[in-house]
């Protein structure tokens, strides 16, 4: 085992332990830096990669806009500090078999294709138009329609955490007019000025 195959699997232990943390803490604001300490990882294989467009891209658009997003909506809800509470059962049941649906999925993908051993020792070099030209290409292989999905990511976020950040009044509870001002002998401020009144004519 060489050094670059140790620097990969301590980032790969540093994103799985990362992404661990981000949903079995019960903070909220824990889950939100967990969450950005595992993309930042994965951030980290692209440049172990030498993908480095890829991997500003991954900073710019998750760790500076998406974490960001979800961290000012926490703030805005001012639960920031607050547990979240216990999923019940039937949740709990239905993550453990999404998790264990989709290292089966990722297993046949791995299976099916595969990863050819080369023993060139050439850098891995990918010029960003071809990168660019790749992603708006319209033909077998292009991912246009990827691209225009990923696209409204910022925007599904940013209207998640409007919906977060609003807090409507719960059903049954009606808005509590202000309190009539109470002078300190314990009549209102309309009374007093009445009795006021009534002093300065008696004195005229």
């Amino acid at each position: 085992m060489n050094a670059s195959q140790i620097i990969f699997y301590l980032i790969s232990a540093f994103v799985l332990g990362t992404a661990l943390l981000a949903v079995t803490t019960r903070k909220i604001f824990r889950s939100a830096i967990w969450l950005l300490f595992s993309l930042v990882g994965v951030a980290g294989l692209y440049f172990w990669m030498q993908v480095e467009f890829v991997a500003a891209v991954q900073i710019i658009v998750y760790v500076g806009g998406v974490v960001v997003l979800i961290i000012f909506s926490i703030f805005l809800t001012h639960h920031s500090g607050s547990e979240l509470p216990k999923p019940p059962l039937k949740r709990t049941i239905f993550s453990i078999l999404a998790v264990l649906l989709g290292f089966a999925f990722s297993y046949n993908l791995i299976a099916g294709y595969g990863f050819p051993t080369t023993t060139s020792e050439k850098p891995f070099v990918v010029p960003v138009y071809a990168i660019g030209e790749q992603m708006l290409d319209t033909k077998k292989y292009g991912f246009v329609l990827p691209f225009e999905v990923v696209s409204m990511l910022l925007l599904a976020a940013m209207i998640g955490c409007i919906v977060i950040a609003m807090r409507s009044i719960p059903k049954g509870k009606s808005i509590q007019k202000p309190a009539t001002p109470i002078s300190a002998n314990g009549g209102t401020f309309k009374q007093v000025v009445e009795s006021t009144k009534t002093m300065e004519e008696k004195t005229t």
